[in-house]
Protein backbone atom coordinates (compact mmCIF):
# COMPACT_ATOMS: atom_id res chain seq x y z
CA UNK A 1 0.00 0.00 0.00
CA UNK A 2 0.89 3.75 -0.89
CA UNK A 3 3.03 5.20 2.89
CA UNK A 4 -0.23 7.61 3.15
CA UNK A 5 -2.64 4.58 3.51
CA UNK A 6 -0.81 3.35 6.77
CA UNK A 7 -0.73 6.73 7.54
CA UNK A 8 -4.08 7.40 7.81
CA UNK A 9 -4.59 4.06 8.93
CA UNK A 10 -2.62 5.27 12.04
CA UNK A 11 -4.67 8.26 12.26
CA UNK A 12 -8.30 7.25 12.17
CA UNK A 13 -8.47 3.35 12.67
CA UNK A 14 -9.94 4.20 16.62
CA UNK A 15 -12.81 6.71 15.08
CA UNK A 16 -13.39 5.83 11.65
CA UNK A 17 -16.98 4.17 11.33
CA UNK A 18 -15.68 1.55 9.24
CA UNK A 19 -13.06 0.26 11.49
CA UNK A 20 -15.08 0.63 14.74
CA UNK A 21 -18.12 -1.08 13.37
CA UNK A 22 -16.33 -3.95 11.34
CA UNK A 23 -14.63 -4.75 14.39
CA UNK A 24 -17.64 -5.52 16.63
CA UNK A 25 -19.12 -7.69 13.68
CA UNK A 26 -16.08 -9.63 13.37
CA UNK A 27 -16.11 -10.23 16.69
CA UNK A 28 -19.85 -11.66 16.63
CA UNK A 29 -19.47 -13.63 13.92
CA UNK A 30 -16.09 -15.30 15.52
CA UNK A 31 -17.91 -15.67 18.41
CA UNK A 32 -20.37 -18.02 16.35
CA UNK A 33 -18.97 -19.74 13.98
CA UNK A 34 -14.78 -19.88 14.29
CA UNK A 35 -15.16 -23.01 17.23
CA UNK A 36 -11.85 -21.35 18.83
CA UNK A 37 -11.30 -23.79 21.88
CA UNK A 38 -12.14 -21.84 24.80
CA UNK A 39 -8.62 -21.92 26.46
CA UNK A 40 -5.52 -21.54 24.90
CA UNK A 41 -6.47 -20.60 21.36
CA UNK A 42 -3.66 -19.85 19.15
CA UNK A 43 -4.47 -16.68 16.55
CA UNK A 44 -2.08 -15.13 13.94
CA UNK A 45 -3.71 -12.03 12.24
CA UNK A 46 -1.31 -11.68 9.02
CA UNK A 47 -1.30 -7.92 7.30
CA UNK A 48 -2.16 -6.18 10.44
CA UNK A 49 -1.66 -2.71 9.81
CA UNK A 50 -1.25 -1.09 12.60
CA UNK A 51 -2.60 -3.59 14.77
CA UNK A 52 -6.16 -2.28 15.57
CA UNK A 53 -7.96 -5.54 15.16
CA UNK A 54 -5.17 -7.10 17.42
CA UNK A 55 -7.54 -6.06 20.66
CA UNK A 56 -10.41 -7.17 19.40
CA UNK A 57 -8.87 -10.83 18.47
CA UNK A 58 -7.20 -11.10 21.82
CA UNK A 59 -10.53 -11.82 23.14
CA UNK A 60 -10.40 -15.20 21.72
CA UNK A 61 -7.03 -16.33 22.73
CA UNK A 62 -3.01 -15.25 22.49
CA UNK A 63 -2.47 -13.04 19.32
CA UNK A 64 0.52 -12.93 17.14
CA UNK A 65 1.02 -10.74 14.00
CA UNK A 66 2.97 -10.49 10.64
CA UNK A 67 2.89 -6.83 9.31
CA UNK A 68 5.22 -5.87 6.08
CA UNK A 69 5.57 -2.10 6.31
CA UNK A 70 8.42 -1.51 9.01
CA UNK A 71 6.59 2.18 10.41
CA UNK A 72 3.03 0.05 10.42
CA UNK A 73 4.68 -2.78 12.00
CA UNK A 74 6.25 -0.50 14.55
CA UNK A 75 3.06 0.76 15.79
CA UNK A 76 1.04 -2.64 16.04
CA UNK A 77 4.00 -3.92 18.24
CA UNK A 78 3.72 -1.18 20.44
CA UNK A 79 -0.25 -2.10 20.72
CA UNK A 80 0.10 -5.88 20.66
CA UNK A 81 3.10 -5.34 23.57
CA UNK A 82 5.91 -7.10 22.21
CA UNK A 83 7.62 -7.63 18.20
CA UNK A 84 5.46 -8.16 15.34
CA UNK A 85 6.59 -10.31 12.78
CA UNK A 86 7.51 -9.49 9.38
CA UNK A 87 7.39 -12.45 7.20
CA UNK A 88 5.77 -11.99 3.69
CA UNK A 89 3.02 -13.54 1.39
CA UNK A 90 2.98 -15.49 -0.15
CA UNK A 91 5.03 -18.05 1.24
CA UNK A 92 5.22 -16.93 4.80
CA UNK A 93 8.76 -18.30 5.76
CA UNK A 94 9.77 -18.82 9.32
CA UNK A 95 5.98 -18.80 10.88
CA UNK A 96 5.53 -21.97 12.52
CA UNK A 97 3.38 -24.56 10.90
CA UNK A 98 0.65 -26.40 12.61
CA UNK A 99 0.79 -24.08 15.53
CA UNK A 100 -2.71 -21.82 15.01
CA UNK A 101 -6.27 -22.10 15.23
CA UNK A 102 -7.32 -19.43 13.64
CA UNK A 103 -5.46 -17.35 10.59
CA UNK A 104 -6.99 -13.66 10.27
CA UNK A 105 -6.33 -12.32 7.10
CA UNK A 106 -8.73 -8.38 6.92
CA UNK A 107 -8.45 -7.48 3.59
CA UNK A 108 -5.24 -8.55 2.92
CA UNK A 109 -5.82 -11.36 0.12
CA UNK A 110 -6.28 -9.41 -2.70
CA UNK A 111 -3.32 -7.30 -2.10
CA UNK A 112 -1.45 -10.43 -3.08
CA UNK A 113 -0.75 -11.46 -6.39
CA UNK A 114 -0.85 -15.45 -6.03
CA UNK A 115 -3.75 -16.00 -3.85
CA UNK A 116 -4.11 -19.54 -4.28
CA UNK A 117 -0.38 -20.12 -2.83
CA UNK A 118 -1.16 -17.70 0.04
CA UNK A 119 -4.40 -18.94 1.19
CA UNK A 120 -2.43 -22.43 1.00
CA UNK A 121 0.60 -21.50 3.19
CA UNK A 122 -1.49 -20.32 5.54
CA UNK A 123 -3.82 -23.46 5.63
CA UNK A 124 -0.45 -25.19 6.94
CA UNK A 125 -0.27 -22.60 10.16
CA UNK A 126 -3.52 -24.19 11.27
CA UNK A 127 -4.15 -26.69 13.81
CA UNK A 128 -6.49 -29.64 13.11
CA UNK A 129 -9.96 -28.76 12.91
CA UNK A 130 -8.55 -24.58 12.54
CA UNK A 131 -9.96 -22.07 10.27
CA UNK A 132 -8.51 -18.98 8.37
CA UNK A 133 -10.67 -15.68 8.80
CA UNK A 134 -11.22 -13.59 5.32
CA UNK A 135 -12.66 -10.42 4.57
CA UNK A 136 -11.89 -8.98 1.06
CA UNK A 137 -13.46 -6.09 -1.39
CA UNK A 138 -16.73 -7.06 -3.19
CA UNK A 139 -17.55 -6.40 -6.88
CA UNK A 140 -15.14 -5.77 -9.45
CA UNK A 141 -16.90 -3.36 -11.39
CA UNK A 142 -16.56 -0.97 -8.00
CA UNK A 143 -13.00 -0.46 -8.92
CA UNK A 144 -11.55 2.63 -8.05
CA UNK A 145 -9.06 4.68 -6.92
CA UNK A 146 -9.06 3.47 -3.31
CA UNK A 147 -8.22 0.08 -4.93
CA UNK A 148 -5.31 1.91 -6.82
CA UNK A 149 -4.09 3.02 -3.90
CA UNK A 150 -3.79 0.24 -1.66
CA UNK A 151 -2.09 -1.71 -4.43
CA UNK A 152 -4.93 -4.31 -4.90
CA UNK A 153 -5.03 -7.03 -7.09
CA UNK A 154 -8.74 -7.64 -7.28
CA UNK A 155 -12.03 -7.54 -5.93
CA UNK A 156 -13.66 -10.40 -5.75
CA UNK A 157 -16.85 -11.80 -6.40
CA UNK A 158 -18.44 -14.55 -3.73
CA UNK A 159 -17.48 -17.26 -7.09
CA UNK A 160 -14.32 -16.19 -7.50
CA UNK A 161 -12.96 -16.28 -3.89
CA UNK A 162 -14.53 -19.40 -3.72
CA UNK A 163 -12.17 -20.94 -6.55
CA UNK A 164 -9.44 -19.53 -5.01
CA UNK A 165 -9.93 -20.70 -1.37
CA UNK A 166 -10.74 -24.65 -3.39
CA UNK A 167 -7.71 -24.32 -4.94
CA UNK A 168 -6.16 -23.77 -1.86
CA UNK A 169 -7.37 -26.97 -0.63
CA UNK A 170 -9.54 -25.59 1.66
CA UNK A 171 -13.07 -25.10 1.70
CA UNK A 172 -15.05 -22.24 2.74
CA UNK A 173 -17.74 -22.22 5.70
CA UNK A 174 -20.69 -19.11 6.16
CA UNK A 175 -19.46 -16.91 3.36
CA UNK A 176 -21.73 -13.75 3.27
CA UNK A 177 -21.76 -10.14 2.33
CA UNK A 178 -21.39 -7.88 4.77
CA UNK A 179 -21.46 -4.04 4.81
CA UNK A 180 -25.00 -4.29 2.97
CA UNK A 181 -26.70 -1.81 4.53
CA UNK A 182 -24.60 1.08 3.82
CA UNK A 183 -23.94 -0.64 -0.14
CA UNK A 184 -26.75 1.18 -2.13
CA UNK A 185 -25.25 4.57 -0.46
CA UNK A 186 -21.26 3.11 -1.11
CA UNK A 187 -22.54 2.48 -4.76
CA UNK A 188 -23.77 5.75 -5.43
CA UNK A 189 -20.49 7.60 -4.32
CA UNK A 190 -17.96 4.98 -6.70
CA UNK A 191 -20.89 5.54 -9.87
CA UNK A 192 -20.98 9.44 -9.33
CA UNK A 193 -17.48 9.35 -9.26
CA UNK A 194 -16.47 7.86 -12.15
CA UNK A 195 -19.66 10.09 -13.81
CA UNK A 196 -18.10 13.38 -12.54
CA UNK A 197 -14.21 12.59 -12.70
CA UNK A 198 -13.92 13.03 -9.07
CA UNK A 199 -12.77 9.23 -8.24
CA UNK A 200 -10.24 9.88 -5.07
CA UNK A 201 -8.64 7.79 -2.80
CA UNK A 202 -9.65 9.52 0.40
CA UNK A 203 -11.20 7.74 3.09
CA UNK A 204 -11.30 10.18 5.69
CA UNK A 205 -14.05 9.82 7.95
CA UNK A 206 -16.69 12.33 7.76
CA UNK A 207 -18.03 15.02 9.81
CA UNK A 208 -18.81 13.67 13.60
CA UNK A 209 -22.66 13.07 13.20
CA UNK A 210 -22.26 11.21 9.61
CA UNK A 211 -19.63 9.18 11.08
CA UNK A 212 -21.44 8.57 13.90
CA UNK A 213 -24.59 7.74 12.06
CA UNK A 214 -22.64 5.24 9.56
CA UNK A 215 -21.32 3.44 12.19
CA UNK A 216 -24.48 2.64 14.10
CA UNK A 217 -26.04 1.54 10.63
CA UNK A 218 -23.02 -0.77 10.21
CA UNK A 219 -22.69 -1.86 13.71
CA UNK A 220 -26.60 -3.20 13.25
CA UNK A 221 -25.01 -5.78 10.80
CA UNK A 222 -23.27 -7.87 13.70
CA UNK A 223 -26.52 -9.46 14.39
CA UNK A 224 -27.41 -10.62 10.75
CA UNK A 225 -23.84 -11.44 8.98
CA UNK A 226 -24.41 -14.99 9.32
CA UNK A 227 -27.39 -15.49 10.83
CA UNK A 228 -29.39 -14.58 7.33
CA UNK A 229 -28.75 -13.71 4.05
CA UNK A 230 -27.49 -10.48 3.20
CA UNK A 231 -27.84 -8.59 0.44
CA UNK A 232 -25.29 -7.35 -1.68
CA UNK A 233 -22.40 -5.70 0.25
CA UNK A 234 -19.02 -3.84 -0.32
CA UNK A 235 -17.27 -6.96 1.32
CA UNK A 236 -17.63 -10.27 1.50
CA UNK A 237 -16.69 -12.44 4.93
CA UNK A 238 -16.05 -16.33 5.33
CA UNK A 239 -14.29 -18.82 7.24
CA UNK A 240 -12.25 -21.37 5.25
CA UNK A 241 -10.98 -25.15 7.02
CA UNK A 242 -9.17 -27.77 5.44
Amino acid sequence: MDRRVYDRMAEHDTTHWWYRARRDILADYIRRYASLPSEGARILEIGCGTGHNLPMLARFGQVDAIEIDPAAREVASERLGRAVGDAPLPALPGVERGAYDMVAVLDVVEHIADDVAALRAMAECLTPGGCILITVPAHPWMWSAHDTVNHHHRRYTKRTLGQAIAGAGLRAERMRWFNSLLFPLAAAARVAGRLTGRDDSDDSPPAKPLNALFERIFRLERHLVGRVPMTPGVSIVTLARR
